[in-house]
C-alpha cells in the first residue's frame, strides 16, 4: 500500500485564560500543523506537530512546514510501513523530528484503520484503557499555585508538574512549599521544571533546601554538561525532558544513569516509531518517564494516550495533553478529554479520532 496523496493544514488553537507561562516564555495562541495523508486505496490517515512557540525547544511552526513542504514530494508512492516511511524521511531530510512526526502519526493511523485495528494495538497492545494524565500549572504566584494544586488534587489527577523560573529562586523554592503544604499525604507525585530556566548554582539550592519534599527535578538546566555537574550533588530524582533530542541521546543518557527518567514528546524524537523504541528502552533500564507533547489538539493527543496504554503501569507518569487548555475538538464526537485525571483510551481503529476537515478550511499545500 502506497502514498498517494499528502495534505497539509494549519489550524488556531488560543489558549484558554491565556497566558500560558513557562520559565522562558509566555504562549497566547498556538498554530498547529496537520497532516492528511491518502493511500492508494482511499484510506486516510492524519498526524499532527504544534510546537509550543520557537524558545521552548529546537522547533517552530514554520519551520515544520517548510520541512514537510520539503519532504512531501519526494514521499508520494513510498509504502506505508511506518518503518520504510521514517528510513524514506532520513533520505530526504537531516533532522527535523518534529516534522516528520506528523507524517509518522499519519501513517500509523492510516495503517491501523486499514487493517482494523487501533494505533495502541500496532504498538504493542494496551495495558490499560484509562491512562492516567497529569497537571502542568503556570510560572505563577506561590499561593495560587497552591491553590490549583489542590484543585487538581480533587479531581482525581495522580501527578502534577509544577512549573518554575524565570523569577527569583527564592519565589520558586516558596512555591514548592507552598503545594507541598496541600499534597502533603495525599500520595500524588510531583514534578519541579524549570524548563531550563535555572543554572546549576540555583539547581542545586532548591534541592538542598527542600530535602524533606519528594519532587523530582525535570529538565532543571539548559545542557546536558549542566546535568552531568549537579548529578552526583543533589538528593533528588532527575529527569531530562528538552535535552532528550533523538534515541541517541536518550541512550547515552539511560546508559550512563544520568537522569532517572524522561518527559518525552512524541514529535520531538521524530512520532511513534522511534517512541515505541524510547519506550521499550527505558522499560530495559527501569526508568519511568510521561508520554505527551508540547501542544496541540485531538491528533497529536490521541497519539499520546496510545503510547501511553502501552506503557508499563508502573513506569507511566502521565500522558499530559493540552485538552485542558484549549476548548473544543477536531473530533467532536471523539475527541480527547481529560476526566478525574485520566483519558479514556481511543478504542476505534487508527487513532480513533477523525478531524472534521470543515472547521481546519483548505489545505496550505497539497501534493
Amino acid at each position: 500500500m502506497r502514498l498517494s496523496e499528502i495534505h497539509i493544514y494549519k489550524h488556531d488553537l488560543p489558549v484558554r485564560n491565556g497566558p500560558y507561562t513557562m520559565s522562558l516564555s509566555q504562549v497566547w495562541s498556538l498554530d498547529t500543523t496537520l497532516v492528511r495523508l491518502v493511500a492508494e486505496d482511499g484510506t486516510e490517515g492524519w498526524g499532527e506537530t504544534c510546537p509550543i512557540g520557537p524558545t521552548y525547544a529546537e522547533s517552530h511552526t514554520a519551520g515544520a512546514r517548510a520541512a514537510l513542504m520539503t519532504m512531501a514530494p519526494g514521499l508520494i508512492g513510498t509504502e506505508l510501513w511506518p518503518l520504510t516511511l521514517q528510513r524514506r524521511m532520513d533520505a530526504l531530510l537531516n533532522g527535523h523530528n518534529y516534522a516528520k512526526a506528523a507524517i509518522d502519526i499519519a501513517a500509523h493511523d492510516l495503517v491501523g484503520k486499514h487493517l482494523g485495528v487501533s494505533v495502541s494495538d500496532l504498538l504493542g497492545g494496551a495495558a490499560t484503557d484509562r491512562v492516567p494524565s497529569y497537571y502542568s500549572t503556570i510560572v505563577g504566584d506561590p499561593d495560587e499555585t497552591a491553590r490549583v494544586a489542590a484543585r487538581v488534587r480533587d479531581e482525581g489527577y495522580p501527578r502534577i508538574q509544577v512549573k518554575l523560573g524565570g523569577r527569583p529562586i527564592e519565589i520558586d523554592i516558596e512555591t514548592i512549599r507552598k503545594v507541598w503544604e496541600v499534597l502533603r499525604g495525599s500520595g500524588m507525585r510531583i514534578a519541579v521544571d524549570a524548563n531550563r530556566g535555572w543554572n546549576t548554582r540555583d539547581a542545586l539550592r532548591v534541592s538542598r533546601e527542600c530535602p524533606d519534599i519528594p519532587f523530582v527535578l525535570e529538565q532543571p538546566c539548559n545542557t546536558v554538561e549542566e546535568l552531568r555537574t549537579i548529578r552526583p550533588q543533589i538528593s533528588h530524582g532527575i529527569y531530562m525532558d528538552e535535552n532528550s533530542v533523538n534515541l541517541n541521546t536518550v541512550i547515552t543518557a539511560a546508559g550512563t544513569g544520568l537522569v532517572d527518567g524522561f518527559g518525552m514528546k512524541i514529535t520531538r524524537i521524530g512520532g511513534l516509531q522511534n517512541m515505541r523504541t524510547f519506550r521499550d528502552l527505558c522499560e530495559a533500564r527501569n526508568l519511568p518517564h510521561t508520554c505527551d507533547d508540547a501542544w496541540g489538539g485531538d491528533v497529536i493527543a490521541a497519539a499520546c494516550t496510545h503510547v501511553a496504554a502501552t506503557m508499563r503501569p508502573d513506569l507511566c507518569e502521565g500522558a499530559w495533553v493540552a485538552a485542558s487548555y484549549i476548548d473544543g475538538n477536531f473530533d467532536p464526537e471523539n475527541g480527547i478529554r481529560i476526566e478525574g485525571g485520566h483519558i479514556r483510551r481511543p478504542t476505534g481503529p487508527g487513532l480513533g479520532v477523525i478531524p472534521d476537515a470543515t472547521l481546519l478550511g483548505p489545505p496550505l499545500a497539497s501534493f
